[in-house]
């Protein structure tokens, strides 16, 4: 099986390079006669042959063409939403796609294709403009923020494939640079001017200020084929139910911190004490390298996990940029650790609320979250075990396994003081947040200003942090389940620690280090590894890792 998964990622990333014309129907065409020709040769294999491990490894695969496939359908879908917004995309792709397959140049004809298009642009920009003349069409026509906004980032990656077009034949062919250059820059521009368009005038883009927060939600029944394939058998509205009854839980964690630190019940009091609590410029590094080995001495002492000595010497820092804390305004982690702190070009309003958001106690509750025992020593492991199954790299177990981390580190009274638990207590309650509001803008009960609110005021983000927060969530950078992972996937492996190593069948370390053995797979394949449980050709997950009653 490892051969077959092996040749299946690389013959995958071959068509993918090739065909990389995202809202391309060619490729759409191409990779789903891969995927069917894929599950045809899987479906040869004798399963009953295959040890534990190649069984697992046969379903993740089966799993994987499956997700794939209608992944297609959902994004073919998202396009075609768009069709009326982008009338001029198919002659754009068959010009990029032709010269893929080096089929001979036609200039004159090229020429006339770039004018017409040119001329397409502008007659679709036109009639969207009458639409928006009039308060009541625009009302009841025009396309909403999200469409737009959809459709611009659609007329990038046109651009982009028109400009690699050009490119190829531009001052190398003497023909073609005579016939196509005019007719290329003003299309150029022509797409450049209408996603500029589709932004400022539908989707709400205001020159000089950041981007609005708008995201693209992709609805339930995409969401139930995202948690089949993270095996994950409960439905969303279930999983928001799960995370409220954690909430609720912090909640009252909450209240007996801000008791302990002498606000009564005031956690807004508590976290303001917390957040004031940060070093002064210069010396976050510092603070960090320290919080990294206070983790790692707290592991070893209680022979939690191990530690390679390389993996313990072979991570980097690197402070990050003002405009990736944008989106980023904590720091992220893995063999490098990227600190994000406040720059001097920043104003004095950022400035403060970067330092308050990475104040002392709260980097204490995330850098073991980074670092080790979280995504650098996960990293470090899965680049040295069972690598092909990065095929199938999950989220749930990826983010899932450091957030199980503080899970286990609270049990375990990691937290010095009770200002080290409101730092905890922050985090676990942004993990919570993280599935309620991603879930809800997904299903379309959360706008992504409703989004920001509910940060600022259930789990007292800073409102620059929180508007961070959620614009990387819905931005469609991440996989949509990706911000629900952390919490969830968390709880899969406290589950699995109690049914393992409390039921005293595995130590600790045995635990943990059989974990990291596995490689980044969802949790369900995990469990039956480690349970060796009985797997069967068409087996379909059912581990209910949370009791909601």
């Amino acid at each position: 099986m490892r051969d077959v998964i092996e040749q299946f990622s690389t013959d995958l990333g071959a068509l993918e390079r090739f065909y990389n014309l995202r809202i391309s129907e060619t490729r759409s065409a191409v990779l789903r006669k891969f995927y069917e020709d894929q599950s045809r040769r899987l479906g040869a294999i004798d399963f009953g042959a295959l040890d534990q491990d190649g069984r697992i490894d046969y379903l993740l695969l089966k799993a994987r063409l499956k997700a794939d496939s209608r992944q297609l359908d959902h994004d073919q879908k998202r396009v075609a939403e768009t069709a009326s917004l982008i009338p001029f995309a198919a002659p754009i792709l068959q010009l990029e796609e032709a010269r893929r397959r080096m089929e001979p140049i036609d200039s004159p004809r090229s020429a006339k294709i770039l004018a017409d298009i040119a001329t397409q642009i502008a007659k679709t920009q036109s009639e969207l403009e009458k639409q928006l003349k009039s308060e009541k069409d625009a009302a009841s026509t025009a396309p909403n923020k999200v469409l737009a906004n959809r459709a611009a980032r659609i007329v990038d990656e046109l651009r982009q494939a028109l400009k690699s077009w050009n490119e190829f034949y531009a001052g190398y062919d003497p023909e073609f640079t005579w016939w196509a250059s005019q007719p290329f820059q003003k299309t150029d521009k022509s797409l450049q001017d209408y996603a500029t368009f589709l932004r400022k005038k539908l989707a709400g883009f205001v020159e000089g200020e950041d981007d609005p927060v708008i995201g693209d939600p992709i609805g339930r029944a995409a969401l139930l084929d995202a948690l089949e394939t993270e095996m994950i058998p409960y439905t969303p509205e279930e999983l928001i139910d799960i995370a409220n009854k954690e909430f609720a839980w912090c909640e009252n964690e909450w209240r007996r911190a801000a008791r302990d630190l002498g606000f009564g019940d005031d956690w807004r009091k508590a976290l303001d004490h917390v957040s004031d609590i940060h070093v002064k410029p210069g010396e976050q590094p510092r603070l960090i390298k320290q919080l990294a080995d206070d983790a790692v001495k707290f592991l070893e002492d209680r022979e939690l996990v191990t530690i390679p000595e390389l993996c313990k010497s072979s991570w980097r820092m690197e402070m990050m940029s003002p405009e990736r804390q944008k989106v980023n305004p904590y720091f992220t982690g893995g063999e490098v650790i990227s600190v994000s702190y406040p720059t001097a070009s920043m104003s004095t309003e950022d400035k403060l609320m970067g330092m308050r958001g990475n104040n002392i106690h709260f980097c204490r509750a995330t850098v073991h979250h980074e670092l080790m025992p979280g995504h650098h020593l996960q990293g470090f492991m899965a680049s040295r075990y069972r690598t092909h199954r990065s095929a199938f790299r999950t989220p749930f177990l990826v983010e899932g396994w450091a957030l199980y981390w503080e899970m286990l580190l609270w049990d375990l009274n990691f937290p010095k003081s009770a200002e080290d638990r409101v730092g905890m207590l922050f985090w676990r309650t942004h993990r919570c947040a993280r599935i309620i509001f991603s879930l809800n803008f997904h299903l379309g009960k959360m706008t992504a200003p409703e989004a920001i609110d509910f940060l600022v005021e259930r789990v007292g983000h800073e409102r620059r942090n929180a508007t961070a927060e959620v614009r990387r969530s819905v931005a469609g950078d991440y996989s949509p389940l990706y911000q629900a992972a952390y919490m969830l996937g968390g709880l899969q492996l406290r589950a699995l620690h109690r049914e393992l190593v409390e039921a005293g069948k595995m130590t600790n370390r045995e635990f943990h280090d059989a974990v990291l053995r596995e490689h980044e797979i969802p949790i369900d394949m995990i469990r039956a590894s480690l349970t060796k449980l009985p797997l069967a050709r068409d087996y379909t997950p059912r581990w209910r890792f949370y009791e909601l009653k």
